[in-house]
């Protein structure tokens, strides 16, 4: 029996937004409805009361001896020659001993903007305009975005849908006017991206061809020019739901990954939920997989199930009705969730390369991955598991990185995240629990800090979870972890370490949850009953960056201080910041400041989400400036900063979101007037895009 046309999928009711509040369209789509549901932490962990905290002076937590020094941070730009061989011999490198200076990228901030205003909004003397956009052509044969006649050919050969992570990679030897932009494809918005006509099956395979991966060629006539993507590139590349990934590390071939389509265990179709990332030494990508749950139906009872929030319910997409491998109940296909929710690693100099996923960094709702070298030369990643109630990780690798520029040395680098250690982190606070309980009351000193540890999940080799393989711990790390007694955060998303302080920024998005009937209170580093606005924690390692001892502070608790009492900006005057909610991903700029993009600031704040610029030494740390604001419903994700070409990239996702295919939200980024005839390539529709401002000339 044929189907029947449909606007959307029959499971996703059109509602439309309130303020406050996302709808069950954007939240069954994006997060498999996480917020409503119930992931079944019932770890038993011991607490910030339970726990005897060490007595580290704040002075102390803030100093960084030469022996915890960083020398290379790769969160959004590649090393250097001279930042790698400092990394083999130890130390900072060159950049980070010149300490903080001015940016070349000055401007002034912008004012908050009402969650109502469709317009992508840029400080004074800026401009901005798409580098690519959804469905841009990326290929010879590609077709043209034709939006009122999509296919899933079509798709394939064209750039993804809802763009995350982003990173621009020069490409060497070309006198910095070819480059290469990576970014994800988190997730797609069918209930927008479709005419009414289109059959529900071909609606699906179109979002499918929508997800993953996409490597484009960028190309500028000189530094001061605005950069264009390129079609037909040899570098292009579109990794899709039917790419194979190569599983690497101690789970691979293991019976715990194995299905009736890989009875190997070691070669899995696609990557989904990809979130942030990571750009590495060696010039790879890292691309987290996130909500990969919501893609899966399974028996639902069991502890794994329950842990990952994987559910009997149909998926709001309902794959499972094209492809048996979605349903883990069909016989073969018992481990397929197994095989997602890694950290994937991807060389986009090499479009004939096989991406890897990497099972020695842990199974659960990677946000992304960033990788340090540290001062013994070993490489070190932070990941944060983006769930309520879940946890802080770190990875070592047991081999050290080569500074060397050859062939060789490039390979042996790819091959660092295959085997080593695995953390996950407890902390522990200085200051009295009682004084910061209810909606967020600072302590006595004006400031949050303490001190922590990471503890082993994987050492040497071995398992270092009782009862546990260290097969099991990998793929259920979650489980793994509950039992040695983290420190349950409030959605740890990105994390990233600066290069010139060697501190570390964990981004805590929010968690209305806390201090709710039957889950925990406020905490010295979760110190915010429903906590709706989120903070940030900054953490030093303390004996080098592979240590496992560390100490901590929060740079900022997030709000509106116009509305909410309980913000903090580092002791900086609260009146004299710039609003911010739900910090999502952070990024550094050349000399060292902090950037912030934000994700969910129209349901708590009232505002546009954003991308803001914190100061963090000085006597202006703290000060928050917002630098863009982003349309109506979407999200800021990927900044990149090039500071030194008073440059910056986003990736703008989900414009419009909470509107319907008949009746947008938005209209960016073309913004085609009503009645008038777009330009080539231009639609009267919103296309999640990978943006570039710049100054006006």
């Amino acid at each position: 029996m044929s189907e029947k046309p449909t606007r959307t999928f029959p499971l996703l009711p059109m509602l439309g937004h309130t303020k406050g509040k996302r709808s069950p369209v954007t939240c069954a789509l994006k997060c498999d409805n996480a917020c409503s549901g119930e992931v079944c932490n019932t770890s038993s962990n011991s607490y910030f009361r339970d726990i005897a905290s060490a007595a580290m002076s704040r002075r102390a937590a803030l100093g960084l001896g030469a022996a915890g020094a960083l020398a290379v941070v790769f969160g959004g730009n590649l090393a250097t020659a001279g930042q790698a061989e400092a990394a083999a011999g130890g130390g900072l490198s060159a950049a980070a001993t010149a300490g903080l200076k001015d940016s070349k990228l000055s401007f002034t901030p912008i004012k908050p903007v009402d969650y109502t205003v469709d317009a992508f909004i840029v400080p004074e003397g800026f401009t901005w305009r798409p580098v690519i956009r959804w469905g841009d052509p990326l290929f010879n044969d590609s077709p043209e975005f034709d939006l009122e006649n999509q296919s899933a050919a079509a798709q394939a050969r064209q750039f993804g849908y809802n763009n995350d992570y982003t990173d621009i990679l020069p490409v060497p030897g070309s006198k910095d006017r070819r480059a290469l932009l990576f970014t994800n494809h988190e997730y797609t918005n069918e209930n927008i991206m479709f005419p009414a006509s289109l059959p529900a099956g071909e609606a699906r395979a179109i979002g499918r061809a929508g997800h993953g991966l996409s490597v484009v060629e960028l190309e500028r006539k000189n530094t001061n020019a605005p950069w264009n993507y390129v079609k037909g590139a040899p570098l292009n590349r579109r990794y899709l739901t039917d790419t194979v990934y190569e599983l690497t590390g101690p789970a691979a071939g293991t019976d715990l990954v194995k299905t009736i389509e890989d009875p190997s265990g070691r070669k899995i179709k696609g990557t989904l939920g990809n979130c942030s990332g990571g750009t590495t030494p060696w010039g790879t990508i890292l691309s987290g997989e996130e909500n990969f749950n919501g893609y899966f139906v399974s028996a639902g009872t069991s502890d794994t199930d329950k842990r990952y929030g994987i559910t009997s319910k149909p998926t709001a997409r309902q794959w499972e009705l094209d492809e048996p491998r979605f349903d883990t109940r069909n016989a073969g296909y018992a481990n397929e969730t197994n095989r997602f929710g890694w950290i994937v690693e991807v060389d986009p100099f090499d479009p004939t390369s096989t991406p890897k996923k990497h099972s020695a960094m842990g199974r659960f709702k990677h946000e992304g991955a960033n990788v340090i070298v540290a001062e013994s030369g070993h490489v070190v990643a932070y990941m944060g598991d983006d769930e309520r109630f879940d946890y802080l990780y770190k990875f070592v690798s047991k081999d050290t990185y080569r500074p060397g520029t050859t062939a060789g040395d490039r390979r042996h680098n790819m091959t660092l995240l295959s085997e080593g250690n695995l953390y996950v982190a407890k902390f522990a606070g200085n200051s009295p629990l009682a004084e910061i309980t209810g909606t967020g009351v600072l302590p006595s000193d004006g400031a949050f800090d303490g001190s922590g540890e990471w503890l082993p999940l994987v050492v040497d080799g071995a398992s270092a979870v009782p009862g546990m393989t260290v097969a099991e711990v990998l793929v259920y790390t979650r489980l793994a972890a509950d039992k040695v007694g983290p420190t349950k955060m409030d959605r740890c998303e990105d994390v990233q370490p600066s290069l010139h302080s060697g501190k570390v920024y964990v981004a805590c998005t929010n968690n209305s949850d806390r201090g709710k009937p039957g889950k925990e209170g406020a905490t010295e580093v979760n110190p915010r009953t429903q906590n709706r606005d989120g903070h940030i924690v900054e953490i030093t390692e303390n004996g080098g960056q592979a240590s496992t001892k560390f100490n901590w502070t929060l740079l900022l608790v997030a709000g509106d201080p116009a509305k909410n009492g309980s913000a903090y900006f580092s002791g900086f005057p609260a009146d004299k910041v710039s609003p911010i909610s739900c910090p999502d991903n952070v990024a550094f700029d050349s000399v060292g400041n902090l950037w912030i993009s934000t994700d969910g600031a129209p349901s708590t704040i009232g505002y546009n989400d954003g991308l803001f610029k914190v100061t963090l030494e000085g006597p202006e740390r703290g000060k928050v400036e917002q630098f863009l604001a982003v349309p109506r419903d979407a999200e800021t994700c990927g900044p990149v900063i090039h500071d030194e070409e008073r440059t910056v990239f986003v990736s703008v996702q989900h414009p419009g979101e909470e509107g319907t295919f008949a009746e947008p939200h938005s209209y960016f980024p073309d913004y085609v007037p009503a009645g008038a005839t777009p330009k080539p390539g231009q639609v009267r529709a919103p296309r999640p895009s990978v943006v570039q401002v710049y100054r006006q000339a």
